[in-house]
């Protein structure tokens, strides 16, 4: 398709419908309802169609994603510490048309969220964020989660919805992945024993990522997961294991500049297209999987230029070609993109807006 412009984001229509379908027949049958993360999409479409094959809810990292899903679904998690006024403001307006959660991990960030809704008229529901290994946020003890869920439970404004948690340190070869949950599934049980002898109840156990999501019924405190990543999947889950390249929806079409430079050839992808992530589990796989040349390897990115070292190939990639690039961290790389091409079989390819692109307040 050389009447289309390069680089763009192609999205395989088939792929993701398969990707979600999966995912949800998996909740159903742990009794594990779906609450898809849409950083990874940032796609009202995508989002209508995560919610008619059963999701519960969505996922948002920030405001401005919250706002746009809204849209589409009348339940959203903010998994973030919304904290400042602008952020708790917007939120609490939110909260007087749909259900609202947030995750939190501060008395600080209950009493901002409980001055807004209080000002505006509205309630939030929290979700207590407890680490569970990954180190980034949450909680450290069940004693500390207790005490911040007595702070909910006397706030006007705001209400105790449960608990919420991040296995994001979790990247294990799936078959290997139980002792790391297994102690996952012990801190939260001794949270939940805990709140229990007080009086406290969690409605919502949240919990889950794309690496994890298939092995989430071994963490049974679990009342639902947030996979993100699964909808597209990207080279951190081919490589790490959890997933197939057949299974990745999103593939970058770049097209070969130049070849000046003996052993390599050079495409107009750089790091304003791909990002310059890293792929955690084959730090020296370099930056994306080139679909039609295997051996190659993208060795380096400037804001426009991917250097593809094709020393390793049986043939060379030809000036003017077009080749598929699948990303290391496909998250980031869709928030570079105004707008995605969408494929499906026998049909034209459809532009398609990425609607909370950018949206990172």
């Amino acid at each position: 398709m050389k009447t289309l412009p390069t680089p763009r984001l192609e999205i395989d229509g088939p792929i993701v419908r398969e990707n979600i379908r999966r995912m949800a027949e998996y909740g159903a049958t742990h009794n594990l309802s779906i609450r898809p993360h849409t950083k990874t999409h940032k796609s009202q479409r995508i989002a209508r169609m995560q919610l008619a094959a059963g999701a519960g809810g969505l996922t948002v990292a920030k405001l401005g994603e919250a706002e746009v899903m809204a849209e589409v679904s009348v339940d959203i998690l903010v998994a973030y510490p919304a904290l400042d006024p602008i952020r708790a403001t917007g939120i609490a307006n939110l909260a007087k048309r749909i259900t609202v959660h947030v995750a939190v991990d501060s008395r600080y960030a209950v009493d901002a969220l409980a001055a807004a809704t209080q000002t505006v008229g509205s309630t939030i529901g929290i979700l207590v964020d407890i680490d569970v290994g990954m180190g980034r946020t949450g909680l450290q003890t069940p004693r500390q989660a207790l005490e911040l869920a007595q702070n909910v439970e006397t706030t006007k404004g705001v209400r105790l919805d449960g608990i919420m948690c991040y296995p994001g340190h979790v990247w294990g070869d799936p078959d290997k992945q139980s002792d790391q949950l297994s102690r996952v599934s012990d801190k939260l049980a001794e949270t939940l024993a805990l709140w229990h002898s007080h009086g406290l109840e969690a409605g919502i156990v949240s919990g889950g990522s794309t690496p994890t999501a298939y092995q989430s019924h071994l963490i049974s405190e679990l009342t639902e997961i947030r996979p993100g990543t699964y909808v597209f999947n990207d080279m951190n889950e081919v490589r790490g294991g959890y997933a197939t390249v057949e299974e990745c929806a999103a593939r970058m079409v770049c097209t070969v500049v130049s070849n000046a430079v003996p052993g390599q050839v050079v495409i107009d992808a750089g790091n304003k297209t791909l990002t310059s992530d890293r792929c955690l589990p084959a730090l020296e796989s370099g930056y994306g999987y080139v679909v039609e040349y295997p051996d190659a390897t993208i060795t380096a990115l400037s804001e426009e230029h991917g250097q593809v070292d094709i020393s390793r190939c049986r043939r060379s990639p030809q000036l003017g070609e077009q080749i598929h690039v699948i990303p290391n961290h496909i998250c980031p790389c869709v928030n570079l993109h105004d707008t995605v091409w969408w494929v499906e079989p026998d049909r034209e390819p459809e532009q398609m807006r990425v609607d909370a692109r950018g949206r990172v307040v």
